[in-house]
């Protein structure tokens, strides 16, 4: 993590501001879109170009150039996993919040964009969720019938991949795999309850529990609704776009902090610990909006999300667009 920041920072990324765009696929379709991705990578490449080639052409848009003028650059990161080890494949896109074009003696200058506004997020997240539907339509991933879509039955998977798909699946609505409790969901802690016992994810919030869980860690019962309202974060149909983080030219330490970020492994040492039982107990780094802190696993269960976590040999995570 601290090498690929540093050398993002002195031999990639150039002296000019910087912006993150994070696309993210949260909910209804996009649960089974994630599966997808990890069971198939090679499809992240063109989704990315996807969302690279909509950014770049908005960005020209705002500079006032044609596509034949000017020229941008990211660095993206691919990262698998959510804040709960669970399976949430995401790009986060490091974009030059502007392009670079050739001067009369042919050297590069660097135009800065404006900052876009909610309503041109919201457009720009419209168009890549249609794009992004046609490309996958195309190679026959998913299938259009009735004004209805779903994914497509695999008819070319490798034996690796069929045995990694159920676990794929399960790692990303916080479900269990296999054994005993396979199918049901992972079991979590919440603050008034931590030491007392366990409780499903998808269980009943007890009014004095969750009350009392507020009380003692100074929790607010965010609704969804608000974190929609953010600046600079649309949400449709379970998709995402967030261009909120921004970075200046000169501001290297911070450019580095966020290199560091989003270069980062998905479990740390201190947020994974055994219980007096045996059991896995996996440290949130944010409570969740009913107090959960953390969550429970077997042993087994544990490794089950590991696994599905893991990239496959061979697969590029940093992806590069040169200016």
């Amino acid at each position: 993590m601290s090498q690929t920041a540093a050398h993002l920072v002195d031999h990639v990324v150039p002296h000019v501001p910087v912006r993150q765009w994070v696309r993210v696929c949260q909910l209804r379709l996009s649960i089974p879109l994630r599966v997808l991705l990890a069971a198939q990578p090679e499809l992240v490449t063109p989704v990315l170009q996807v969302v690279q080639r909509v950014v770049e052409r908005h960005l020209l848009g705002h500079t006032g150039l044609k596509s034949d003028e000017g020229q941008g650059g990211a660095v993206t990161l691919i990262q698998r996993f959510g804040s709960a080890a669970n399976l949430n494949i995401h790009l986060h896109c490091l974009v030059l919040d502007g392009v670079y074009r050739c001067d009369g003696d042919g050297a590069p200058s660097f135009v800065e964009a404006g900052a876009p506004t909610d309503d041109e997020l919201r457009a720009l997240l419209q168009t890549v969720i249609a794009r992004l539907m046609r490309m996958l339509t195309r190679r026959g991933v998913l299938v259009e019938d009735m004004g209805q879509t779903w994914l497509a039955e695999p008819d070319s998977d490798s034996d690796e991949a069929r045995t990694l798909r159920p676990l794929q699946a399960a790692a990303a609505p916080y479900r269990i795999a296999f054994g005993p409790r396979a199918g049901q969901k992972v079991l979590t802690l919440r603050g008034a309850e931590r030491g007392h016992g366990t409780v499903p994810a998808d269980g009943p919030v007890p009014r004095e529990g969750l009350a009392h869980a507020k009380r003692e860690r100074g929790l607010q019962g965010t609704p969804r609704e608000d974190r929609t309202r953010q600046p600079l974060c649309a949400d449709i149909d379970g998709f995402s776009l967030h261009a909120a983080v921004r970075v200046e030219a000169h501001d290297r330490k911070r450019l580095e902090q966020l290199c560091r970020y989003i270069t980062r492994p998905a479990l740390s040492d201190e947020r994974v610990q055994l219980n007096g039982a045996g059991q896995v107990e996996l440290k949130l780094k944010t409570p969740w909006r009913d107090g959960t802190t953390h969550l429970v696993m077997s042993p087994l269960e544990f490794m089950q999300r590991l696994a599905a976590l893991v990239p496959r040999p061979r697969l590029h995570l940093i992806s590069l667009v040169s200016a």
